[in-house]
């Protein structure tokens, strides 16, 4: 065989081997892993949610301009329109109060809030008179 040759059968056989490794070490794993899969999955879910509930919402009541801009398609002008049309009972009232365009809320839904300022009720301590 020509050294070229020999070069070119030496590259297919690697391939070939490294497909037939690879396929034989996806079968070794897959067979040992099945068992394990189910709770692998059972456990991905609960991590997903644990990390969208890490991430911080912005609060349409009480963000900043500059957390307001931070969203997506969010400026300079629509942050001043949020910030003039607040409070708001609910997040969909941007597009209510025509803040927002459709898309554009669609895009940051899940990035924003609008929580409700706690009232206070008056803590007064009542004076009751006990009859004697």
């Amino acid at each position: 065989m020509r050294p070229r040759q020999l070069v070119t059968h030496l590259g297919a056989a690697l391939c070939l081997l490294a497909v037939v490794g690879t396929s034989a070490f996806a079968q070794t794993s897959t067979t040992t892993a099945k068992p394990a899969a189910k709770p692998a999955t059972t456990t991905a879910k609960p991590a997903t949610t644990t990390a969208k509930a890490t991430v911080a919402k912005t609060d349409l009541n009480s963000a900043s301009k500059a957390d307001l801009m931070k969203l997506a398609g969010v400026g300079d002008a629509i942050a001043d329109k949020i910030i003039a049309g607040r409070p708001f009972a609910r997040k969909d009232e941007l597009v209510q109060k025509k803040i927002l365009s459709q898309s554009a809320y669609d895009k940051i839904k899940d990035e924003i809030i609008a929580t409700q300022p706690k009232t206070t009720t008056s803590t007064a301590k009542s004076t009751t008179t006990k009859k004697k």
